[in-house]
């Protein structure tokens, strides 16, 4: 997983993310115009630091960063120093007041936000064999599974306290987050004064995949999750894991102002233009808002102040 999402060769080093998958930042600026609330409310908060940190985690091609720029007011802007974490290259025609790094910054003080970052954080994937054993599964490039060694005793320790199998049947799947709870611990790490946002797709212990979430995406199309950088290969995160409070993104949406409520029938006759504005807008805050779609995605929050974290 971790060489063919970013190897030389891997996913997130060639491929642009928007041409294969919608994640909520992709779907529409209304998302972007949401963070840039959340971070003007951050702003106040921290009482208007400068410069006023704006971290994107997983950036893309700097789509969210771009858009969450735009949509600030122009004295809060003026103070934001915003940065992509991307192991791509820098994309050319990302404007030069974004920073591009390929690893995460310290001392931040603002807003560091990852969407749809976690389930790309390479895991181990183990499976019950004939005798119950949890093993490994292994994974050729074109796509071949085979069951290897049994688990070390760390991954045992994760799987017993947060996925275990007991009574589970015969090819049963655990994925082991670690190395998620690992990176999310690292973010969090990353803040001096702030929020820690990840937003993300997962489960929590109540409702754990039986055989797992593997899979692919390539061309806005789900795919087998063939490891050889030709697709998205990812794996739902194990929420209650990381350690943090989490809320789903429709009810976090809603207190940023984005509820999808239909325009006023009236004002079709009223303002035309302005209607069919209003209903497009609409539309497009249903999608992130959808329970069973993006709006039942969760934000994973961690507040950040001098002396410690909350």
């Amino acid at each position: 997983m971790e060489a063919a999402l970013y190897g030389p060769e891997g996913f997130f080093v060639r491929c642009a993310p928007a041409e294969h998958f919608r994640t909520s930042a992709l779907a529409s600026p209304l998302f972007a115009g949401a963070i840039a609330t959340l971070l003007v409310r951050l702003d106040a908060a921290l009482h208007r630091p400068d410069p006023l940190d704006l971290v994107d985690v997983g950036a893309g091609r700097g789509e969210l960063l771009t858009g969450v720029l735009a949509a600030l007011p122009e004295d809060v802007r003026a103070r934001v120093r915003a940065v992509g974490v991307e192991k791509a290259p820098r994309p050319g025609e990302l404007p030069s007041t974004i920073g591009w790094t390929a690893d995460l910054p310290s001392g931040v003080v603002g807003l560091l936000v990852a969407t749809e970052w976690l389930d790309n954080v390479p895991v181990d994937i183990v499976e019950l064999d004939e005798h119950f054993r949890r093993r490994y599964v292994q994974c050729s490039p074109d796509g071949v599974e085979s069951l290897g060694a049994e688990v070390s005793p760390p991954d045992a320790a994760w799987l017993d306290r947060w996925w275990p199998l007991d009574g589970a049947p015969v090819g049963a799947r655990a994925e082991i987050g670690a190395p998620r709870d690992e990176a999310w611990a690292a973010a969090r790490a990353a803040m001096a004064r702030g929020l820690a946002l990840a937003v993300d797709y997962g489960h929590f212990a109540a409702d754990r995949p039986l055989f797992g979430s593997l899979t692919g995406f390539r061309a806005g199309r789900e795919v087998p999750p063939v490891p050889d950088g030709s697709c998205d290969i990812t794996v739902s995160v194990a929420l209650d894991s990381l350690g943090s409070p989490t809320r789903t993104q429709r009810d976090a949406l809603r207190v940023l102002g984005i509820d999808g409520s239909r325009p006023p029938l009236a004002m079709a006759s009223a303002d035309p233009a302005g209607y069919v504005r209003a209903l497009a807008r609409a539309s497009a805050a249903a999608e992130l808002i959808d329970p069973a779609g993006l709006g039942g995605h969760h934000w994973v929050m961690h507040w950040a102040y001098a002396g410690g974290y909350d």
